[in-house]
């Protein structure tokens, strides 16, 4: 998914590709927030995991690409 907002920011700013993937790369964090916490919904309410179950799994998957989209939205326009 953060591959696919970086696409789409390339192409929307042409002229510096690097600062249109960096603003996709800033719009992916709270979308990724969005799914993650569906996630964690779906786990919870239809699987009955505990919340205390689902919290660590919930804070694996929303930070590992969230802290990957940070890094690139800092960095790409440095980068580019």
């Amino acid at each position: 998914m953060l591959a696919c907002f970086l696409l789409v920011g390339r192409f929307v700013n042409p002229g510096a590709p690097g600062v249109g993937m960096a603003t996709a790369a800033r719009w992916f964090i709270p979308v990724w927030l969005v799914g993650s916490a569906i996630n964690l919904y779906i786990g919870v309410a239809r699987a009955g995991y505990s919340v205390a179950e689902e919290a660590p799994i919930m804070l694996l998957v929303f930070a590992v690409p969230a802290t990957l989209a940070a890094l690139l939205a800092w960095g790409l326009p440095r980068w580019t």
